[in-house]
């Protein structure tokens, strides 16, 4: 069956009704559904989307990156998001990956499992439509194009999947098991909007401008920076800085430290309430997707340099040091600053 086909028609749900019920429009054609919405974003490669597989020939000299991600409804984003913020995020969070391994992206595949239109008159032709939007919007951004992917019907909420395709010069990629005793832990950004933004959401917080909001449904990824050379090891923000940072200690065999009095926090972070009262969210909430990066203090001009060219801020919030996998979150005065987590736990 064709890939985008079966990205589009899915296996049958037998809980949804295989023909329209009396008196409701017949569903539309595949083909056209695929060619309406999709066919835009498809590259070269995707071969029409008429095929079984995308075939591409990797640019000469450079190494495959290969990343994916899931989003979860009710998890990941909230049921009544703007469908062309949930497919950008989805997007969004996978190129994240792809920046924190100092690659460039060049395609992605989907996996959708959705409820059938009949269980779930939300998904629409308009909210395809503007899902598909969303997406083709990233793609001129960002510099890629579609090169397939597949689906299924659910009982359940939407599940989408997407699987990122990148490259990088040889031996260039940044892993996160190359920190060094005495590195300095930096962050690119601001930390906890996405929590915050949440929240917001959720009617719990204040949002002036619509900034924290913006940055739950629209992360940045940090593409661009040429951090080879500068950074020993680096990683995206997804499930709270300290957690995150916990997870580069311990594949580099070491402990860190984290100065919460240094994490940078937005202008709107600090209007929507206490930086004392806001904290502990903002280190541990997740969904921030900056990049943490262990950078040498020799190294340390150079990473502000190339970030300041990039119009990314960055900034130094600790240290790693000789341990096994510890992570100390301490006030500038050296007290203990108190967490009853350190992040999000995917189970």
């Amino acid at each position: 069956m064709p890939l985008m086909t079966r990205l589009m028609t899915g296996r049958p749900d037998p809980s949804v009704p295989s023909t329209p019920e009396a008196g409701t429009p017949p569903l539309p054609d595949e083909f056209a559904f695929i060619r309406r919405h999709f066919l835009a974003l498809a590259g070269p490669a995707a071969l029409g989307l008429t095929d079984d597989a995308a075939i591409f020939t990797p640019e000469p000299g450079r190494e495959l990156v290969i990343a994916a991600d899931a989003m979860v409804e009710g998890v990941h984003f909230l049921s009544d998001d703007p469908p062309d913020t949930i497919g950008r995020k989805l997007l969004r969070a996978n190129l994240s990956d792809i920046a924190a391994m100092g690659a460039r992206p060049f395609g992605w595949l989907l996996t959708l499992a959705c409820p059938g239109r009949a269980a779930d008159p939300r998904f629409s032709e308009a909210w395809f439509s503007a899902f598909a939007d969303g997406l083709a919007e990233d793609q001129r951004l960002f510099g890629l194009s579609l090169l397939g992917g597949d689906t299924t019907s659910t009982r359940g909420p939407l599940v989408l999947s997407l699987t990122i395709l990148g490259d990088v010069a040889p031996g260039q990629a940044l892993r996160r098991n190359g920190a060094r005793d005495g590195d300095g832990l930096w962050v690119t950004g601001t930390i906890g909007d996405g929590a915050l933004g949440l929240k917001v959401l959720l009617g719990d917080l204040p949002d002036q401008n619509g900034w924290l909001a913006g940055r739950y449904r629209l992360p940045s990824p940090r593409l661009g920076l040429h951090l080879a050379g500068i950074a020993h090891a680096a990683m995206d923000v997804s499930d709270g800085l300290v957690q995150d940072a916990g997870h580069l200690a311990r594949e580099s065999g070491l402990s860190v430290t984290i100065d919460a009095d240094a994490v940078p926090l937005s202008a709107a972070a600090k209007a929507a309430g206490s930086r004392e009262d806001l904290l502990a969210l903002c280190l541990t909430g997740g969904d921030d997707y900056e990049l943490l990066l262990a950078v040498p203090d020799n190294q340390a001009r150079t990473l502000q340099t190339q970030c300041a060219a990039a119009n990314v801020s960055v900034t130094r919030i600790g240290r790693f040091n000789a341990g096994a996998g510890e992570v100390y979150v301490s006030r500038a005065d050296g007290t203990v600053f108190p967490l009853e987590r350190q992040g999000w736990s995917h189970f």
